[in-house]
């Protein structure tokens, strides 16, 4: 029986390329990632072939999801968010879809892993950044001074907000990270206790079967929800991008 539980996170060359002293590398990471980006087209692109009155299953998954972005976007962003609707709806459904592709056993789960969550988040931070600059210019330094605050407190506030600001592609990304790694390990470990149990009594085995199965339903939820969690942070940041208050 596999004991390493944290094995499953391990990146290895996929197909190997080496240029004298660098490592290029195509990785099972990277593979996964492509996956699921020819995923994600293949569902928009078939779901929206037919355009029929009476959608089919793909089309209203499609549906299903364009809607449910461009819900959360107008909600937190406003309607002059909904430009951004592309990059929101495609990072909604690349976090989307590694997570559950994650969840088929020998997959690799990217969003597991901090580099590819932070890489995420960094980006997403230096592009609300730019463009409260872009539309607001100087004035977006203002975003930093607490509304309604004392003159006198001014010196005190404005570098604690700096540093919460600073910290967002921090949390957005652990948060991610953290959850898919705890759930798949989760998963793991009591997968291996129910093969154990089930190995040498089959009625005690049942209740860890039971508790497995249940977890992966639980970890199916958690999959959805920090790509929910990913996507209504981004759409905040949107706002204060735009609108600063």
């Amino acid at each position: 029986m596999e004991t390493d539980f944290l094995h499953q996170f391990q990146i290895s060359p996929f197909l190997r390329i080496r240029v004298e002293d660098l490592d290029f590398s195509f990785t099972n990471s990277a593979l996964w990632m492509f996956i699921a980006v020819g995923a994600v087209y293949a569902l928009v692109m078939v779901g929206t072939r037919g355009h029929a009155l009476i959608p089919g299953r793909l089309q209203s998954v499609v549906e299903l999801a364009y809607e449910f972005v461009a819900g959360l976007l107008h909600e937190n962003a406003g309607k002059e968010g909904m430009r951004f609707f592309p990059l929101v709806f495609t990072l909604f459904m690349f976090i989307l879809m590694g997570n559950m592709l994650g969840m088929i056993p020998g997959s690799f789960a990217f969003t597991s892993h901090i580099i590819v969550t932070f890489f995420m988040a960094v980006c997403v931070f230096l592009f609300v950044t730019v463009l409260g600059f872009v539309i607001h210019g100087a004035k977006f330094l203002t975003f930093f001074v607490p509304h309604g605050a004392p003159k006198a407190m001014v010196p005190v506030l404005v570098p604690i907000e700096v540093l919460s600001y600073c910290v967002r592609p921090i949390s957005l990304s652990v948060r991610l990270f953290v959850n898919m790694m705890a759930g798949h390990t989760m998963l793991k470990v009591f997968a291996a206790g129910t093969v154990v149990l089930g190995s040498y009594f089959v009625l005690p085995g049942v209740l860890p079967l039971a508790i497995a199965v249940a977890l992966t339903g639980f970890e199916f939820a958690v999959a959805f929800l920090q790509a929910y969690i990913f996507t209504v942070l981004t759409c905040i940041y949107l706002h204060d991008a735009i609108h600063m208050h």
